[in-house]
């Protein structure tokens, strides 16, 4: 007879209690995937209507742009019958875009780089080098940006009459670099803040002076986040209209293309050409959409690399 036959057979698995809290390490399991997955896709759907919202508008732009009065406000959805491009010309020659388009050109090509330049000087020094007032200093740009631009329109016009540079490119470039610093300056301390220091010391080692040091080694190294940092100044600074509004009222000829878009958007409510508008707001969009896709690996290694140290 085999005596582990009479051995009672093993107790049946006990369901566990409702209080013990290995009970619930199985289904806590599934609990935050779940939750992680819904987020996700509630994200997913906010982005596809932000992008509907933003994508929509621009194309319907874009058709119009080919279109004729008529077909603009009889069939707006569909395709132009044909590609008309002489609303391009005309919005170029007629309504002066042409102008408008260069002077936009002049104005944000000076501003951003006196922006860039002075913005990575400044930047560099507070984030390299230490001495009093260094916080004070950075703290003082940093507040520039919850200052919002129309506080300062009445001020800053009575300034820059006084300046006599009411009316001028020099005066909307000054301002326009004033108003980016701020941005620049926070964002460039931070990303050479991420450099490592053995290159600037090596630099040091080797004879480099400290303008040296910084044009010829650390604007290289920083050259993501200065890319990044002027796209989204040129971006800015061309959209920006309430500057220019006030700054050159008085002279249309110096007028920059968001203001010659405002003009003919008045003056098509009586000439009716409706077309021409919507060429004329194509122009002032392409040039944007152009640079950031060029750009757009620059600007995303940009952001990446000054996030993480």
């Amino acid at each position: 007879m085999n005596p582990q036959s009479t051995l009672p057979p093993p107790p049946a698995a006990l369901p566990p209690k409702s209080g013990d809290p290995s009970a619930t390490v199985g289904r806590g399991r599934k609990g935050p995937r779940s939750e992680v997955r819904l987020f996700a896709g509630l994200g997913h759907v906010a982005l596809a209507v932000w992008a509907v919202i933003v994508i929509v508008p621009i194309l319907w732009t874009f058709l119009a742009a080919f279109k004729n009065t008529s077909e603009i406000f009889s069939s707006p959805w569909t395709l132009p019958a044909e590609l008309r491009w002489e609303n391009f010309s005309r919005a170029w020659t007629k309504a002066n875009v042409g102008r408008y388009f260069l002077n936009s050109v002049i104005v944000v090509s000076c501003s951003t780089f006196l922006t860039m330049l002075l913005g990575s000087m400044a930047a560099y020094v507070l984030a390299r080098y230490k001495f009093w007032g260094n916080r004070a200093i950075y703290y003082l740009f940093v507040s520039g940006l919850a200052f919002p631009v129309f506080l300062a329109l009445v001020p800053l016009f009575f300034v820059v009459k006084n300046l006599g540079l009411l009316d001028t490119h020099t005066g909307l470039v000054l301002v326009y670099t004033a108003y980016s610093l701020p941005f620049t300056v926070f964002f460039l301390a931070a990303f050479f803040k991420t450099l490592p220091s053995s290159v600037a010391e090596a630099g040091m080692i080797d004879g480099c002076g400290h303008t040296r040091l910084f044009f010829q080694v650390m604007m290289p190294m920083a050259k993501p986040g200065l890319i990044s940092v002027g796209i989204f100044n040129i971006i800015g600074q061309w959209a920006q209209y309430q500057l220019p509004l006030v700054l050159l009222s008085n002279a249309k000829d110096k007028w920059v293309l968001t203001q010659g878009i405002a003009d003919i958007s008045v003056n098509a409510g009586y000439e009716a050409d409706w077309s021409g508008l919507f060429a004329a707001l194509t122009i002032a969009i392409l040039p944007m959409i152009i640079v950031y896709a060029v750009f757009q690996r620059q600007i995303q290694s940009g952001l990446t690399s000054g996030a993480v140290k």
